[in-house]
């Protein structure tokens, strides 16, 4: 009693603490989630200019209802991306005072398919209207809105086609740019080498440390700028099964092949039930026992499970095979028969006309036209089986002609009617002509396949609640112990593995190996969460990730870990390089051969243009040097891709000078042609951007 009593004093204050702490979870959530802890009602801005957050949300609804399956960071970092896109581009029309008429509007407009092809605006002619779209909306004004949204798209779309123009015609080629591609591609040059490789030298004899590696980015910072960045380390404790849990799935889907025997309540007397092996209704006892419902097609020998398909294929009717594991699952089939031509291999050349689904775009055909092509390429087919590849490349309107007109296996009804019906109609190698709505098919049958039906009890092998609950308790324990102690050491003596570090941005969603993983990308970026933060995530189908930050980089560069494949071997062989001239001493080049301990080898016709040497790849500032020496000089150690060069030039021999330039004018033109696309980059380059994203848990 004296217990229960001290038990009714302490009740009320037990409420008291348990509502004060849900009350401090909630404020602190809602601290953390961008409620009163926003520190902006704008989303970012761009060069000054705000993005309400309120736009942005609508904004990124619209993109998520859009039905294209993405999640919500994904639609916010598309419409960011657009945003800051659009508000450059706009910057830049203002600049250069960019205005759109009427005229240059309607074309616009009239290009998206809703508005151009409407019958709404199309005239008795079936030409757009302009009288008819502009009373239409006049007539009716509750659809003022939609008109609007479109103008303002459009006017943003001409402005960018006109911008788009005046960046092209600004990319100008002179007269003396063609005549350096001409002399570039037609001077050659011949010269005599000594390479000392940087192979020579093992990686392991050169290091290069982290701080090599930031000082290499901070040189050259437009290539390495990136937002800032946290590196998160984890330990993954999977929820899988143990040994235990798969010999017990075993041995449970192993005892349903027998009868067993179980107590009837009804009767109060013991029934014997059917195994799997003497059951006479198999449908339903794989539907009652079974992971997965029973499936009553024909399967062809090729899409059963590798290891066991030869058995499973030829079970006779009625047998049984199993137990045996096909992914995540354990088996027992039984053969319900086997049937004949379940699946088809067949070859064709498609002949269309103006009017079908896939009209052929070279050449403009009456459906007689057609017919009467395809009659004759059927007669030449029919006299030599063998053409048929070679007319199905030049002849056929369908995709399939760069296969020769295979369309590999294919089961019934995946094909229109009259395909489907010649095909599974009619024998291996049986060639005929059919009409479907795409145009006339000559049809060459190659192959099919027989398949088997069966009646499949499968049970996945998935870890226990008991192996689960081990798991969960580890993955506790090591949370406790990692926020203590170091974290690897940890592991170490709990037996786990940490996994290599993951560079992270603000706004990714993606976490290396494990795919997406937004909540562990966001709880590294919370104001709370601090170099050496630990946290716990449980992960659907995968068990779970403890998380640690390792470092947290404000530098405005990328991580070390993700540069490093990069720069590294930079570096290294910049270091090599010094090693190599070191030993690059004599008169001569076989002098400096023999200090490498390498030879004297030979460059013919070199170019510029193409300046590979032969066996060693390409080597343009090695066949720059040898253009720019005299014949016979000797050139100071050229660093190169490989390795470095001494090079003594034999002879340079210069091209004739020519009228005119115009063909590699041409040239340098076409290969500017893509310049446009790099000016949105370059405006982000130049612009100052501001992100809040995450300050609304995007």
């Amino acid at each position: 009693m004296a217990v229960l009593q001290k038990i009714r004093q302490r009740s009320l204050l037990l409420i008291l603490v348990i509502g004060f702490c849900l009350l401090a979870f909630i404020i602190g959530d809602i601290f953390n989630s961008g409620g009163f802890n926003s520190t902006s009602k704008d989303v970012g801005s761009i060069d000054g200019k705000d993005i309400s957050f309120e736009d942005f949300r609508v904004k990124v609804s619209n993109v998520e209802k859009s039905g294209q399956g993405i999640t919500s960071t994904e639609a916010a970092n598309r419409v960011w991306e657009q945003e800051v896109s659009i508000a450059l581009l706009s910057s830049e029309f203002e600049k250069l005072g960019l205005r759109v008429g009427e005229k240059h509007l309607l074309e616009v407009l009239k290009a998206d398919q809703n508005i151009g092809g409407n019958p709404l605006f199309m005239n008795a002619a079936g030409v757009f209207d302009v009288a008819k779209f502009k009373e239409y909306f006049k007539s009716n004004p509750e659809q003022a809105q939609f008109l609007k949204d479109r103008e303002k798209d459009a006017e943003l779309n001409a402005k960018y086609q006109m911008y788009n123009t005046m960046i092209k015609a600004a990319v100008y080629t002179t007269e003396s740019e063609g005549k350096m591609k001409y002399e570039m591609e037609a001077n050659k040059v011949n010269f005599a080498y000594v390479a000392g490789l940087y192979s020579t030298i093992k990686d392991s004899d050169v290091k290069v440390t982290d701080s090599e590696i930031v000082d290499y980015m901070k040189k050259n910072e437009k290539k390495f700028k990136a937002d800032e960045s946290r590196e998160v380390e984890y330990v993954l404790i999977e929820d899988k099964p143990s040994p235990a849990d798969e010999a017990e799935i075993k041995s449970k889907i192993s005892a349903l092949l027998t009868g067993s025997v179980v107590y009837n309540q009804a009767t109060g007397k013991n029934d014997t039930v059917a195994g799997f092996r003497t059951t006479k209704n198999v449908i339903d006892f794989v539907n009652s026992n079974s992971d997965i419902p029973y499936d009553s097609t024909y399967i062809a020998k090729k899409d059963l499970p590798a290891i066991d398909a030869d058995k499973l294929f030829n079970l006779a009717p009625g047998a049984v095979y199993g137990p045996y594991i096909f992914g995540q699952y354990y088996c027992i089939s039984r053969s319900m028969g086997m049937k004949n031509g379940v699946n088809a291999k067949a070859s064709h050349i498609l002949i269309s006309y103006e009017g079908t689904q896939v009209p052929n775009k070279k050449e403009k055909r009456t459906k007689a036209e057609a017919k009467a092509k395809a009659e004759s390429i059927l007669a030449q087919v029919t006299a030599n089986p063998d053409s048929f590849l070679m007319l199905a490349f030049t002849a056929s309107d369908d995709s399939s002609s760069q296969q020769g007109g295979d369309l590999g296996y294919f089961g019934p009804n995946q094909m229109v009617k009259p395909f489907n019906d010649f095909v599974f109609n009619n024998g291996i190698g049986k060639v005929g002509l059919v009409e479907t709505d795409f145009g006339f098919h000559i049809i060459k049958i190659t192959d099919k396949q027989d398949g088997i039906r069966l009646a499949t009890v499968a049970q996945k092998i998935q870890a226990s609640e008991g192996t689960s609950d081990k798991m969960f308790t580890q993955a506790i324990k090591f949370e406790m112990e990692a926020a203590d102690k170091d974290f690897s050491k940890a592991a170490k003596e709990m037996g786990l593995t940490v996994a290599p570090a993951v560079s992270v941005k603000g706004m990714d969603e993606n976490f290396g190996s494990l795919g997406k993983q937004r909540n562990i990308v966001r709880w590294a970026f919370e104001n709370d969460v601090k170099q050496g933060s630990v946290k716990r995530f449980e992960v659907a189908n995968v068990g779970h990730v403890i998380a640690k930050v390792k470092s947290i980089d404000k530098s405005g560069l990328v991580a070390v870990s993700v540069a490093r494949p990069y720069v590294e071997q930079i570096l290294k062989n910049k270091k090599k390089a010094e090693l190599i001239k070191a030993k690059m001493t004599g008169s001569s080049l076989e002098a400096i051969a023999k200090a490498v301990g390498g030879t004297v080898q030979q460059a013919t016709d070199i170019t510029m243009e193409n300046a590979m040497l032969p066996n060693v790849g390409p080597e343009p500032k090695v066949v720059g040097n040898a253009f720019a020496l005299a014949a016979n000089k000797l050139s100071a150690p050229i660093e190169g891709n490989t390795g470095v060069y001494v090079v003594k030039n034999t002879s340079t021999v210069k091209a004739p000078a020519l009228k005119d330039y115009k063909t590699y004018v041409a040239k340098i033109e076409a290969q500017n042609g893509a310049e446009v696309n790099r000016v949105i980059p370059a405006l982000k380059g130049n612009a100052k951007i501001k992100d809040n994203r995450q300050q609304f848990n995007y």
